[in-house]
């Protein structure tokens, strides 16, 4: 994509199968096309992701529904206490958990994807049911080996060639484990709510499903079409863990394995940690204090570019953007990683330089072209939770931790070859998390 935005422009076209797509590419087009809210604001749902959400939920959905799902999660987030108290609590919880499994591997090399997914995956489960699970969950277990087999196979060529022509593959085995895997998701999150709704109390929401059971309840009484079914509560919950635990879990997977592979920056960050926190538990607070590590952890997630071609939009209505007519009913790519690695933009775009986001004085700036939740009405609606996960979890990994290639190897061997799914993660690999204390 990027080759073709070099010959064609910062707007063009592509044929996928029979659908003709355009593409926004660099940062002036995707900040632009964003801010045409109304009109690039829709979802273009593939013939896979509607077999999985049939319009309902608040990532692949349209009109109405998509606005009040939007909107009650949005709200009830916030009551949740992003960005407030009670989700720095639950994080800091949930890091005690995590630290604990790092310890029990006594500095021998281990693969960290496992237990940081569960650990991303137990936030939106407080958030969600109220509760975490144990690690060692036997339904826990499943649920994250099924949703990590999915993205797989949704990234997959089977299932590109699918949305491509869906009328003459339907029958592809990925398809079919695609669909088992949904099915078996919704019946854990029925079971999860089975329990929730028999001991529910409507003056005490202990999560989102009780949020939303309690609004069902008020909204059956007055209102005839509500949004408030349990179609939209299933795929609202699954909706939410499936988008806040891997795009979480893969950045922190990045920022571990680029401390190992700079050991120079990672001493840096943990010398403004020693300075600013000293032994005592780390505080959203602090980020403020901690310009280096902030600048640090903005480059990880600019670098890793974990959504690169976020999830596509569709047009709302005819529309003429930078000279070009688009029709309405066109699927559009902003393609973010155009924007995080846009040289126009970035002083050394393709290299891991924490200085993109440090004045001359050392202290923090905002860059207008990162973008790595997107932007406009389909930005994604956990971005300040996420913020904050990743930074509490990065600092106490690495106030405890100082993490290191396995024995044998070199930094420079370690490989940032990515591997391509729906997102772009790490290839599989292993590190050492050597105790500080």
């Amino acid at each position: 994509m990027g080759k073709l935005s070099k010959k064609h422009g910062s707007v063009f076209t592509v044929n996928f199968g029979t659908n003709t797509v355009v593409v926004l590419a660099g940062y002036k087009a995707v900040k632009e096309g964003v801010s045409y809210a109304e009109e690039f604001g829709g979802r273009d749902i593939s013939p896979i992701f509607y077999d999985m959400n049939q319009g309902h939920g608040i990532v692949f959905a349209n009109g109405e529904s998509w606005k009040e799902m939007r909107r009650f999660a949005l709200s009830t987030l916030r009551d949740f206490g992003m960005g407030k108290r009670l989700s720095e609590h639950k994080i800091l919880e949930e890091c005690h958990h995590l630290i604990k499994v790092f310890e029990s591997y006594k500095g021998k090399p281990f693969n960290a994807a496992c237990p940081v997914n569960h650990a991303t995956s137990n936030i939106i489960s407080a958030i969600v049911y109220g509760s975490r699970f144990e690690y060692n969950d036997p339904r826990f277990k499943n649920m994250m080996r099924r949703a990590k087999e999915s993205i797989r196979i949704v990234g997959s060529a089977p299932i590109q060639l699918y949305n491509m022509f869906p009328r003459l593959v339907r029958w592809v085995q990925e398809r079919q484990l695609l669909l088992k895997n949904v099915a078996m998701a919704i019946g854990d999150v029925k079971e999860l709510m089975m329990h929730l709704k028999a001991t529910l109390d409507t003056h005490l929401c202990r999560g989102l499903v009780d949020c939303f059971l309690i609004r069902k309840q008020k909204e059956e009484l007055c209102v005839k079409d509500t949004h408030y079914n349990e179609k939209n509560l299933i795929f609202t919950v699954t909706s939410l863990f499936s988008a806040g635990t891997d795009t979480t879990a893969t950045t922190l997977r990045w920022a571990l394995l680029l401390m190992a592979k700079n050991p120079h920056i990672q001493d840096q960050v943990q010398e403004e940690l020693s300075r600013v926190v000293g032994s005592r538990e780390i505080q959203v607070e602090d980020r403020k204090n901690m310009p280096y590590t902030d600048a640090v952890i903005h480059e990880i997630q600019r670098l890793a570019n974990i959504v690169p071609m976020a999830i596509p939009h569709k047009t709302s209505r005819d529309v003429t953007f930078q000279g070009f007519f688009i029709k309405e009913g066109t699927t559009v790519f902003p393609l973010l990683t155009s924007v995080l690695h846009d040289e126009s933009e970035w002083e050394s775009p393709n290299s891991f330089n924490p200085s993109h986001f440090l004045d001359r004085e050392g202290q923090f700036i905002r860059r207008e072209g990162f973008m790595p939740f997107s932007a406009g009405r389909r930005a994604c609606l956990g971005e300040i939770l996420a913020r904050m996960e990743l930074f509490i979890f990065f600092t106490s990994l690495l106030q405890h931790f100082h993490f290191t290639p396995p024995p044998g190897v070199k930094e420079e061997e370690l490989d940032l070859t990515p591997v391509v799914d729906f997102t772009l993660s790490p290839s599989p690999h292993e590190l050492c998390a050597v105790s500080r204390q």
